[in-house]
């Protein structure tokens, strides 16, 4: 039997508000808690209703996020071996027991004219971060791993984000749900003019495209940086090549790949 890791206050004070970031919507958590009342990771994943590699991505992606081990693997067993909780995985439970009751306490409090929150607890160095709805989710072939998935900006904009199966499943990806699409700004490259006058991208290469407004110019000596207005609310930074062709209240329309587009829930 592996020995949990010991307790780091410090660590696990410093990293465990990321795993937290949006506890009821991500099924993260919900594994955490199966395998809490003694089930399998096998068991956990069929309760949650995911596959068994994503219900170990799941506990993967909460011990990364929280810096400490949540989970210990057991050996032997009429069942061959499992997992217990740590007690670290129990802390990280109470701590999202408490900010989930809080979080209710608060929306009450302001009740149903409170401002969304979106992703204002999340810090992260993508620039743009724009809420989306989900339209559909697609499987190019049955085996393929990574899912297409459909989304609808405020302004009515369509956008496509590659992830893969095991994510969407965890974030219970469908048509309907409010999330929030993030994206690097080094990822976003802007072109004065209309899509329909862009050179054609890549062969295999999948893109996305946003129109807007220039609203921000800010000259650099190889690239310049570029703040589109968007329809419907909302902005999007990219760069493009200096001296770029626009002005201010010009339309221009930034590209990215869709293996740019970040995908995350909107709380």
């Amino acid at each position: 039997m592996t020995e949990p890791q010991p307790l780091q206050p410090d660590t696990f004070a410093a990293n465990w508000s990321q795993a937290l970031d949006n506890p009821a919507a991500d099924k993260r958590l919900d594994v955490l808690r199966r395998v809490a009342l003694g089930d399998s990771i096998s068991q956990a994943a069929r309760e949650v209703g995911i596959s068994y590699k994503a219900a170990w991505q799941a506990i993967d992606t909460l011990t990364n996020l929280s810096g400490v081990a949540l989970v210990e693997r057991t050996v032997g067993g009429s069942g061959g071996g499992g997992a217990r909780i740590t007690p670290q995985g129990v802390q990280l439970l109470s701590l999202a027991d408490a900010l989930a009751l809080a979080r209710a306490q608060v929306m009450t409090a302001f009740g149903a004219g409170a401002v969304r929150l979106g992703g204002l607890g999340m810090r992260t160095s993508m620039r743009n971060q724009l809420p989306c709805r989900v339209l559909r989710c697609d499987l190019a072939t049955p085996a393929d791993p990574m899912v297409q998935v459909l989304l609808q900006t405020p302004g009515g904009a369509q956008l496509v984000s590659s992830v893969t199966a095991e994510s969407a499943d965890l974030l219970a990806l469908v048509p309907g749900l409010a999330v929030l699409v993030m994206c690097k700004a080094t990822a976003v490259s802007v072109v004065f003019g209309s899509p329909e006058e862009w050179e054609p991208a890549p062969s295999g290469e999948a893109n996305c495209v946003l129109t807007g407004v220039v609203q921000r110019l800010a000259s650099g000596i190889a690239r310049d940086e570029v703040v589109l207005a968007l329809a419907g609310g909302g902005s999007w930074v990219g760069f493009a090549a200096h001296p770029f062709a626009g002005q201010i209240g010009s339309t221009a329309c930034a590209r990215m790949a869709a293996s740019a587009l970040v995908i995350g829930l909107a709380g």
